[in-house]
């Protein structure tokens, strides 16, 4: 099997875009053989501004896969994101059809679209489905009701919308890179599949993506999606600030960003902070020196700030996220951001790099935070690959039966 799957995941953000490719082991781990990363260019936010500027960074990070891996890529499993990402709750309640009374996937299917039958804006679509539980004759936490038997079938479901536009648009910048789409998969989700274990999913946990112009939040409990948020800010704050703060350009504040930022003062010993840092001001040649507590100092407040904006959100719909809190995307690799996080939201809080336990082959290559979406993709290939529900031509009620039949991989 491992011969005939391959599974690639690609993961276009607003500054970056990477591109994994995986193959299925025998352990039952994917094999990562192929990893890809080049400057993004023609997206904001997240949605694509120009569909030939995206293509032309989606084909360079591809090439660069490909020529790691020795494999060809056809087609991948994509990231969906954008600011105007909304998550909802939603309930709907079916009889169940059967003369036994016995639940069938037809049934779970037309519990789900009940519960998805919702109003939407013009210009607005569906874009995730995501079972949380479902009630059978009164009696809930129940995740694979199939085969059971009963009259009334309730399903409680996690319904996300977005423009339609923006995936539009998105699937054309693809296709013009020469890339068949397999699946859009919504981008904390990716990560999530990549980071998470089913115990972290089941305790209660965050995942929380910051990429360069958008921060996402993805609550999970009771081995479900239980909220989602989109924010529009990100990683780009910090390199503002610093150019704002020290009169540097965008391209020399984002070098001193990643070489030398950190946003939490008590990690810097003494030495530390009296350590000095060459700086070039905006428009001159000469250099100047900075401590690296100044650099602290400015960038520290903003830390404070974005994640106390995130932490308000989980306060407000009461989230139990005892099983802590995750950090991907390219601004957790900000040193001391997941220790102001933690004291913000006053819950464990890491870096989430990819769960060992699911990869193996290029891992040491994929270890940071930034890598999780593109990982998580690729995962969500493979699983569907395996099921046979990723571009086969089954029916969506044998698509339903098969995605129940392994609930704890879901999340597609």
């Amino acid at each position: 099997m491992s011969n005939e799957i391959q599974a690639v995941g690609l993961d276009i953000g607003t500054s970056r875009v990477r591109c994994v490719i995986g193959e299925p082991s025998a352990d039952g781990k994917m094999n990562i053989v192929g990893i890809g990363e080049v400057e993004s260019k023609g997206l904001r936010r997240g949605v694509v501004t120009s569909t030939e500027y995206v293509a032309d960074s989606i084909v360079k990070a591809v090439d660069e896969a490909e020529r790691v891996s020795g494999l060809d890529v056809e087609s991948a499993t994509v990231n969906l994101s954008g600011e105007h990402l909304r998550g909802e709750n939603k309930n709907g309640v079916v009889a169940v059809a059967g003369p036994e009374k016995e639940i069938t996937a037809e049934d779970i299917e037309r519990a789900v679209d009940s519960a998805s039958a919702m109003p939407l804006t013009p210009g607005w679509e569906i874009v995730g489905r995501l079972p949380q539980e479902f009630i059978v004759d009164g009696q809930d936490g129940i995740t694979e009701p199939i085969g059971m038997n009963g009259a009334r079938l309730e399903a409680l479901v996690h319904v996300v919308t977005s423009p339609s536009a923006a995936r539009q648009n998105l699937l054309k910048a693809v296709a013009r890179a020469g890339i068949n789409v397999e699946q859009l998969v919504l981008e904390p989700l990716a990560a999530a599949e990549s980071v998470l274990t089913d115990d972290d999913k089941e305790y209660g946990c965050a995942i929380v993506n910051m990429g360069a112009e958008l921060t996402s939040l993805m609550i999970f409990g009771r081995g479900a999606v239980q909220h989602t948020a989109v924010f529009p800010f990100g990683s780009m704050l910090f390199t503002k600030d610093i150019a704002t703060g020290l009169r540097v350009s965008i391209p020399e504040a984002q070098k001193i960003k990643h070489s030398w930022g950190c946003v939490a003062a008590f990690l810097l010993d003494d030495d530390e902070r009296q350590e000095v840092i060459e700086i070039v001001p905006f428009g001159r040649s000469e250099t100047r020196e900075l401590s690296k507590e100044i650099l602290c100092d400015i960038m520290q407040p903003r830390a404070v700030e974005l994640m106390q904006h995130v932490a308000r959100e989980t306060n407000a719909i009461k989230a139990q996220i005892s099983g802590g809190v995750f950090l991907t995307g390219g601004g957790a690799m900000i040193r001391g951001l997941a220790e102001v996080a933690e004291q913000v939201f006053d819950a464990p809080t890491r870096a989430g790099s990819i769960e060992s336990s699911y990869f193996g082959g290029l891992v040491d290559e994929v270890q940071g935070p930034q890598w999780s979406t593109a990982c998580g993709l690729a995962l969500c290939s493979m699983r569907s690959q395996i099921r046979g529900d990723g571009t086969g031509g089954k029916s969506s009620a044998r698509k339903v039966a098969d995605w129940l039949g392994s609930f704890r991989d879901k999340f597609k």
